[in-house]
């Protein structure tokens, strides 16, 4: 099984990292070509295609003219231990042992709109360039248009050693749209997490990242191989709901203040 996570906004590259092991990122042709193409944008310009403040395209205009093909560990952190979001924090990858990550990296792949896919213990330069970003390339007017069948054929390759290949989908629905579903010839098992508010079940976006990075973890921990042992997740009070779920469509529920 590979499981698909979003990328975050927030990066850590102040904590060095606990293991010097890591690859180098997979598709840096296309991210040269993007980054030749946001390094031609003023900050106004940035700020309106990003919707970001005058502070943060400042930084991420800085960040784009820096950018280096040659990836050190002078300009690079590996990405699991770069991102720092609300998934991330469910997935604590500081606290995973080198085996561990070993495992994650055969299995775990994070979506970016930048570096397309990358593996946990690849090296990434900071950035923000969020998928769903209107940027114009040669290839088309977004980033949906530029990645194309791309990404949707890596994990083709990556999955093409298991007999009955299933992408376990964690990322969000922004994210997910940059895999071209008719190109994918894997199954497709979407996990969803719910909490109890208002008197019904509802997805809480920040609870529902959070979960995202925990069921990683448990997978990782557990060594998970099968879509059935997935429904053995119960972190934080979520519980398996077999009577919400389908069978690509796997649903955990917990009452708040369990």
């Amino acid at each position: 099984m590979l499981f698909l996570l979003s990328p975050a906004k927030s990066l850590d590259y102040d904590t060095p990292p606990h293991l010097a092991k890591h690859t180098q990122p997979l598709f840096t042709r296309q991210s040269a070509a993007l980054i030749e193409v946001l390094k031609a944008k003023t900050p106004q310009q940035i700020s309106t295609l990003m919707k970001l403040s005058d502070t943060l395209s400042g930084l991420n205009v800085a960040r784009y003219q820096v950018w280096s093909s040659k990836f050190s560990d002078k300009n690079s952190k590996q990405a699991v231990l770069a991102f720092n979001g609300d998934v991330y924090e469910g997935l604590d990858a500081k606290t995973l042992s080198e085996p561990q990550l070993a495992w994650a990296q055969d299995h775990l792949c994070i979506l970016s709109g930048l570096y397309g896919v990358l593996r946990p213990l690849d090296w990434m330069q900071p950035y923000r360039l969020e998928m769903g970003t209107a940027l114009v390339t040669e290839q088309g007017k977004n980033l949906y248009q530029f990645w194309g069948s791309q990404i949707a054929d890596y994990l083709n390759q990556r999955a093409a050693a298991d007999i009955s290949p299933v992408v376990v989908n964690l990322a969000s629905e922004e994210y997910f749209k940059a895999v071209d579903l008719k190109a994918l010839k894997a199954r497709v098992v979407c996990c969803v997490f719910e909490d109890f508010k208002g008197g019904k079940y509802k997805i809480i976006s920040f609870h529902a990242k959070r979960a995202r990075g925990l069921m990683v973890r448990h997978a990782i921990e557990n060594k998970l191989t099968s879509v059935k042992k997935l429904e053995g997740f119960n972190a934080e009070g979520y519980a398996f709901d077999a009577a919400a779920s389908a069978p690509d469509r796997l649903v955990f529920r917990r009452k708040q203040g369990l």
